[in-house]
């Protein structure tokens, strides 16, 4: 999987693609392993109401009804309408790419484990020490990239290639967030891209080193970004889909400084 990405460079495609307001500084166009970046998540939104209606008040003190008189007790079965979700509401926030886990311990730490948590893989991320709270708490985002670049290896080297959709739009990449508070008070908010296995894909299984599972980033359609950041844990692996290959086009990088470099490693 891809140790860099190219980000968005035109404000515009935030308010257009993912119905936030962009940044005042659109950040590095190159972002690599804990550089800031940005992501998408879901404002917080109050607890809804209960769905149990109110136990009614007491009735005013009277003299007893005899029971041979009382009225006979009429029960509604009829089901209580269930209030709808409150809508979802986005909000862009700058966060660090690699995840540094609340449980780790010094700064230093953080630093080490964030360079090999820039991908969660989808079949272990809610039992892997680093990933799990984050998805069993709902903590997901929104990735929001232009492409991203894997190596073609056939032939006998290492072509860093770019990955993209292939009518140019922006594309938005499942991920987890999390928070972390230091000792000393230093904080921390990153953010880790979700992966799926891409053996079948029609693309994305040319690339990579030969002789490893292929793995692509789990992309979003337009339409289920909203669902994805509000939908409820035990659902959220529907959203875990290979992307159409004939959606993604895939161009050689002449560039040096874009290729990938040879010590990154995928956190398992």
């Amino acid at each position: 999987m891809s140790s860099h990405y190219e980000t968005l460079q035109k404000a515009d495609a935030y308010r257009e693609f993912f119905k936030v307001a962009p940044p005042e500084d659109l950040g590095e166009r190159m972002l690599r392993a804990r550089r800031p970046g940005f992501m998408i998540r879901a404002v917080a939104q109050p607890e809804a109401a209960s769905d149990v209606p109110p136990a009614p008040a007491p009735a005013p003190e009277t003299a007893p009804v005899p029971e041979a008189d009382a009225a006979p007790q009429v029960v509604d079965a009829a089901p209580k309408a269930r209030k709808p979700a409150p809508p979802v509401v986005r909000e862009l926030v700058a966060a660090q790419w690699g995840l540094v886990p609340h449980w780790v311990k010094t700064a230093s730490d953080a630093r080490l484990r964030a360079i090999k948590l820039l991908h969660a893989r989808n079949e272990t991320a809610s039992t892997a020490q680093a990933f799990r709270d984050a998805w069993l708490n709902n903590q997901r985002c929104i990735i929001p990239i232009m492409a991203f670049f894997e190596d073609d290896h056939r032939s006998g080297k290492a072509v860093s290639t770019r990955i993209s959709r292939i009518d140019g739009q922006p594309m938005g990449l499942a991920g987890l967030w999390a928070h972390w508070k230091g000792p000393e008070g230093e904080e921390i908010l990153s953010f880790a891209a979700l992966n799926i296995n891409a053996n079948t894909h029609g693309l994305l299984h040319r690339y990579q080193p030969p002789g490893n599972e292929r793995r692509m980033p789990a992309i979003l359609s337009e339409g289920a970004y909203d669902a994805w950041l509000s939908v409820r844990q035990d659902k959220a692996r529907e959203f875990m889909r290979q992307y159409a290959a004939n959606w993604l086009t895939a161009n050689p990088v002449e560039n040096k400084k874009d290729k990938i470099p040879k010590d990154w490693r995928v956190a398992q």
